[in-house]
C-alpha cells in the first residue's frame, strides 16, 4: 500500500516481537519491513531501512530504547518512535526524547491503533508546516504530561493541570476533580516548566499561576494561597518572596 507507514520493530524478546508481527500484519497502515532484538542492531537497520516508524522497546541489552532514540534525535530526519514497554517509569524520559507514544505491554491493537494514528496525524501536521514555523513553535518548556492510568498512558496538556502535589518520589497532578501519578520528583519537574504558567508556593506543592485567586495573610508571617475551589494552600516561607512578586507586592 503506497501510504503504509514502514515500521521497524525492535525488541528483544521474540514473543513480543511476534505479537506486534501479528496485530500490524492486520492493520492497513502499516507494513513491517523488519525486526531488530538490540539497539545496535536496531540503529543498523534503521540506516539501511530508513523506516517512517520504530516500535521501540524500552529495556534491552548494551544499547536500550532510550540510547536508541536519544542517537536517532541527533538525525535530521529521524522515524517516528512508538515505545513498547511493560515499564511506565520512563515515560517523562520517552516523550523528553519526542517519541510520539508510549504504549504499555501486553499490547492490544486498538491501543497500537490509536498510537499509529497519532504518527500519521504528526505526519500530516509535519507536511504542511513550512520548517520555519515549524521552528519557531518549539518550546523548552514541558507543555503536556503522559501518565499511567489504568493500563495505558493518557495525554494531559500542561495547561490543564491546575495543582502539582509532591508524594514522595512521585508527583500527583490535579486536573478538576481527577488526579494521576507520575513517577517524577517536583524539584525536576519545576525545572521543565514554565515560570510564566506555574509557580511553587512549597516544597510540597506547585500551582498554576491562573488558578490562585488572591492572597491570605494568616498572621505571624504566615501566608496561604486562595485557588478557584475556595482552598487555602500553605505559602513556603522560602517560595513567600516571588508569590509576592507575582501578586506585584
Amino acid at each position: 500500500m503506497a501510504d503504509s507507514l514502514k515500521a521497524l520493530i525492535v525488541d528483544d524478546e521474540p514473543l513480543a516481537v511476534e505479537r506486534l508481527q501479528v496485530i500490524c500484519a492486520r492493520m492497513e497502515n502499516i507494513s513491517v519491513i523488519g525486526t531488530a532484538s538490540d539497539g545496535q542492531q536496531a540503529l543498523r537497520l534503521i540506516e539501511a531501512l530508513e523506516p517512517d516508524l520504530v516500535l521501540l522497546d524500552m529495556t534491552m541489552p548494551e544499547t536500550d530504547g532510550l540510547g536508541v532514540a536519544r542517537q536517532l534525535g541527533t538525525k535530521e530526519s529521524p522515524p517516528a518512535i512508538i515505545f513498547v514497554t511493560a515499564h511506565d517509569e520512563f515515560a517523562v524520559e520517552a516523550f523528553d526524547l519526542d517519541a510520539v507514544d508510549y504504549v504499555l505491554k501486553p499490547v492490544s491493537p486498538d491501543r497500537l491503533q490509536r498510537a499509529i494514528a497519532r504518527v500519521v496525524a504528526r505526519r500530516a501536521a509535519t507536511a504542511e508546516t513550512p520548517p520555519e514555523a515549524g521552528a519557531a513553535g518549539e518550546s523548552e518548556w514541558l507543555d503536556e504530561f503522559w501518565v499511567p492510568h489504568r493500563s495505558e498512558l493518557v495525554r494531559i496538556a500542561a495547561s490543564q493541570v491546575q495543582r502539582i502535589d509532591a508524594e514522595r518520589d512521585y508527583v500527583r497532578l490535579h486536573v478538576g476533580a481527577q488526579s494521576y501519578l507520575l513517577l517524577q520528583t517536583i524539584t525536576s519537574l519545576e525545572e521543565r516548566l514554565d515560570p510564566e504558567q506555574f509557580i511553587r508556593i512549597h516544597r510540597s506543592t506547585i500551582l498554576r499561576r491562573d488558578h490562585v485567586k488572591g492572597l491570605r495573610h494568616e498572621g505571624l508571617g504566615v501566608w496561604s494561597a486562595e485557588t478557584g475551589e475556595g482552598e487555602a494552600l500553605r505559602i513556603g516561607r522560602t517560595y513567600l518572596p516571588s508569590v509576592k512578586k507575582m501578586a506585584g507586592r
